[in-house]
C-alpha cells in the first residue's frame, strides 16, 4: 500500500504535469471507485480547472476551481498522465479526459482505492479527513507521549491506526521501531518520554528521506514512471534471516494483528509493562 511518502511523491509528480489543465470530461467505467453518484461527481468535476493538488496522509485532495475531491490509493491505485488517444488498460476505472489532448487515467489493479467528492472550503472537517491523526511532521512530543500513556496495544499496531498518528504505513512502522530501538511487541503506554521522543524524531528522518527518494517501490507502486529508491535503504522490512546491520542477529518476521512485523530480537527488546494508573 502506498504510504505517505509514495502518496507524496504522487502529488508533487501530478502536480508538475495537471496543474492548469482543465477537465473536460470525465469518464466513470467502475463506479465502485467514486463514493458519490456518478453523475453527481461528473457534474461537480467537469469543466472545473485543476489549481493545485495537496495531501493529508495518505490522501491526495484535488483542488479544482470551486470543488474538490479526494483521492485514497489504497493498495495499487495510481494515476497515469496520458495522451488522449493511448489505449485504456482492462485496470483503469475513471478517466479524467483534459485539455491540451490529454488525460488523468486512474488505474487499479485490486480496486480498491475510491474518489469522494469534499467541501471545498472545509474539506478538513469531512469525513474521513476529520477522523485522521496529525502526521508526524507536526506532532508535539509531549502531547504525543500522553496519548500513547492511555493505549494498551502494541506499539506496532498504534502506528498503523491513522486515527492516532497518520500517514504511516507497515514498511516504515517496521523501519521507524528499528531505529528507535523499539520492539513492535512493546505496548504504546510502556514507552518513556525519550523512546517517544525518538520515535517521532526517526519517524521524521525516515518519512523525509523516503520523500527525498521517491517512496520504496514494492511491487506495482511507481508515480507515472517515477520509481522510488528507497527500497535500498530498507534495514529491517522485508529483511527475514538476513543479519541486522547493528548486531548482526537475525531479523525476525511475526505476524501482529495481521501485519508482518520485521525486527532485530536483540536489539529491539521488548519491555516490561508499565503499571498505568
Amino acid at each position: 500500500m502506498p504510504e505517505l511518502p509514495e502518496v507524496e511523491t504522487v502529488r508533487s509528480t501530478l502536480k508538475r504535469l495537471v496543474i492548469n489543465h482543465r477537465i473536460e470530461n470525465v469518464e466513470i467505467l467502475y463506479s465502485s471507485i467514486v463514493e458519490d453518484d456518478d453523475q453527481m461527481f461528473k457534474r461537480c468535476v467537469e469543466h472545473q480547472t485543476i489549481k493545485d493538488i495537496l495531501r493529508y496522509g495518505k490522501y491526495l485532495i484535488f483542488v479544482l476551481e470551486n470543488q474538490c475531491f479526494i483521492s485514497h490509493l489504497r493498495m495499487e491505485g495510481k494515476y497515469l498522465y496520458e495522451d488522449e488517444n493511448a489505449p485504456i488498460s482492462k485496470h483503469t476505472h475513471v478517466i479524467f479526459h483534459l485539455d491540451k489532448n490529454k488525460k488523468l487515467s486512474y488505474h487499479d489493479v485490486r480496486k480498491f482505492g475510491r474518489l469522494k467528492l469534499v467541501d471545498y472550503k472545509n474539506y478538513m472537517l469531512e469525513q474521513p479527513l476529520c477522523k485522521l491523526g496529525k502526521e508526524p511532521f507536526d506532532i508535539d512530543t509531549l502531547d504525543f507521549y500522553k496519548q500513547l500513556r492511555k493505549i494498551t496495544k502494541p506499539i506496532k499496531v498504534t502506528l498503523l491506526d491513522q486515527s492516532i498518528i497518520c500517514g504511516i504505513g507497515n514498511i516504515y512502522a517496521n523501519e521507524i521501531l528499528f531505529a528507535s530501538f523499539i520492539s513492535p511487541y512493546t505496548r504504546a503506554c510502556d514507552l518513556s518520554k525519550i523512546e517517544v521522543k525518538r520515535l517521532i524524531e526517526n519517524s521524521v528522518i525516515i518519512l523525509n528521506e523516503a520523500i527525498r527518494q521517491g517512496g520504496t517501490t514494492i511491487r506495482s507502486f511507481s508515480s507515472n514512471g517515477i520509481h522510488g529508491l528507497f527500497s535500498q535503504e530498507l534495514l529491517c522490512h522485508d529483511k527475514e534471516g538476513k543479519e541486522c546491520p547493528r548486531c548482526h542477529a537475525k531479523i525476525k518476521r511475526d505476524v501482529i494483528v495481521g501485519r508482518s512485523a520485521y525486527y532485530c530480537p536483540h536489539c529491539q527488546i521488548k519491555k516490561r509493562k508499565r503499571v498505568i494508573k
